[in-house]
C-alpha cells in the first residue's frame, strides 16, 4: 500500500498546511537574516522557535490528516497505523 498524506481528500487542510509552511519558509528567510545582520541572539531565537511551532504545526496536520484518511480507508492494516502513531509521537 502507497502511504499518501490523507490531504488529497482534504482540501482545507491541504491549504491550511501549504500557508504553515509557506509562513515558516518566511520565518526561516528572517532568521537567515538575521544571523547574516549580526542581531541579537534573541531576536535569533524568536524568529527560530516560531519557525520551528510553524513546522510542527504543519506536521501535526499531515499525520492527523494522514490518520483519518488511514481509518477512512478501511485498508489500513494495523502496522500502517502504527507508522503513523509512531511519527506523530515523533513530533510531540
Amino acid at each position: 500500500m502507497v502511504q499518501r498524506t490523507g490531504l488529497e481528500s482534504d482540501p482545507e487542510a491541504k491549504k491550511k498546511i501549504v500557508n504553515r509552511l509557506r509562513r515558516a519558509h518566511g520565518q526561516l528567510a528572517a532568521v537567515i537574516d538575521a544571523v547574516e545582520d549580526d542581531a541579537h541572539c534573541s531576536q535569533v531565537v524568536q524568529q527560530l522557535s516560531a519557525v520551528s511551532k510553524a513546522v510542527d504545526r504543519a506536521g501535526f496536520l499531515v499525520i492527523s490528516s494522514s490518520l483519518r484518511e488511514c481509518l477512512a480507508d478501511g485498508e489500513s492494516t494495523e502496522d500502517d497505523v502504527a507508522k503513523l502513531e509512531k511519527l506523530f509521537v515523533s513530533f510531540s
